[in-house]
């Protein structure tokens, strides 16, 4: 399955407003390999792991692999990770026929927030939000696997 998205940082705090729903997250890294990255997360109450291979040129698309497993194995899972736990609220913001995801980062990336958008086909336009700000597709910095290893506030 090829995923399509692109990632954008935020210029401000007005999406939580809009947001229709928000999930507590988890995650870290079984395999943090910029060739193939095997993620465990807790959203909420429920577990998965996903298997994400590495990016296109531009980062907007790549594949990815996601299967919901049990939360208690996955917390098990995710004691075994690499060290550097994501830990962030994502919230879930309706814009026309798409969903902006917007993570807000806590422990050691507290201050960045970041948007993604899942996208059909790689150059899909679609109208943005006045608080998304500079476009990061493709800026590894910005991948969760990175963030786990190089934390935002140690940049």
């Amino acid at each position: 399955m090829q995923e399509i998205e692109r990632k954008f940082l935020v210029n401000s705090l007005d999406f939580i407003a809009e947001a229709k729903t928000s999930h507590k997250i988890a995650q870290g890294y079984l395999n943090s390999h910029p060739e193939r990255t095997v993620r465990i997360r807790i959203k909420d109450n429920k577990g998965f792991i996903t298997i994400k291979g590495k990016g296109d040129e531009t980062g907007t698309t790549r594949f990815e692999w996601e299967k919901e497993i049990d939360v208690n194995e996955a917390k098990t899972l995710l004691s075994l990770c690499e060290t550097g736990v994501i830990d962030k609220t994502r919230y879930l913001i309706p814009k026309g026929k798409y969903t902006f995801e917007v993570d807000v980062f806590e422990v050691e990336n507290k201050g960045l927030v970041m948007a993604e958008i899942e996208l059909s086909e790689a150059n899909e336009t679609f109208e943005k939000p006045t608080w998304l700000a500079d476009e990061v597709t493709g800026d590894e910095r910005y991948y969760n696997a990175y963030l786990s290893k190089k934390p935002f506030t140690k940049w």
